[in-house]
């Protein structure tokens, strides 16, 4: 019908989709194009149907959510992309977010609640649960989201292939006492305490990739 939502829904489970489905197709102002079952056919779908609002899950066999999310931001897709998931970690909201993610609910959501984030997400408007809501929040409060600077990130890549402080030193041309205070301070702007840690939350926030 001229005017309805149309949604795309992409789930890894059959009777979830069914479920999302038919709660849709029984409310007015909504219409369900398509389904898919993984990220990558999330893509596809979403080019040949062209929906107003994408329904995403992130965890899924053949291509998860966030991967999905980036491809669409990059191909300029038009659709809103509403992440629909059990996951409320840190791991999992802000890549999702930062990809490009209109919004994140969790599947726990009152019926209500998800349709008025469809359309909320459709008019191009930022919808988040409670929940995942404070978490961002305090993520953004939190150390480790300033910025790391040019050489920091030298460091660090460096630091990701293995190489040591003496070696780092050598490569750019630096003294060692300047590579371990160019890694105190990416430490703590990152949040971490090690080398390890540093080198895993760089790749996680796609500082490192």
């Amino acid at each position: 019908m001229t005017g309805d939502i149309s949604v795309l829904i992409v789930d890894d489970h059959p009777v979830v989709r069914d479920g999302l489905r038919g709660m849709f197709e029984s409310a007015p102002g909504f219409a369900v194009l398509g389904e898919a079952s993984n990220g990558v056919e999330a893509v596809e779908r979403a080019a040949a149907l062209d929906p107003d609002v994408i329904l995403m899950d992130l965890r899924m066999p053949g291509g998860g959510g966030v991967d999905a999310i980036r491809e669409l931001t990059r191909a300029r897709a038009r659709a809103k992309v509403l992440v629909l998931t059990t996951y409320d970690t840190d791991s999992d909201t802000l890549p999702a977010i930062e990809a490009g993610a209109t919004g994140y609910l969790l599947k726990d959501a009152p019926r209500d609640e998800l349709f008025t984030a469809v359309r909320a997400a459709a008019a191009g408007r930022t919808v988040l649960s409670p929940a995942v809501a404070s978490r961002l929040v305090s993520a953004v409060r939190a150390p480790g989201n300033e910025a790391l600077s040019a050489r920091e990130r030298e460091v660090l890549a460096l630091v990701a292939k293995g190489t040591s402080n003496k070696e780092i030193a050598r490569e750019l041309f630096i003294s060692e006492a300047t590579v371990k205070t160019h890694l105190t301070h990416l430490y703590a702007k990152l949040g971490v305490k090690d080398r390890a840690a540093a080198v895993a939350t760089a790749y996680e926030r796609g500082i490192l990739g």
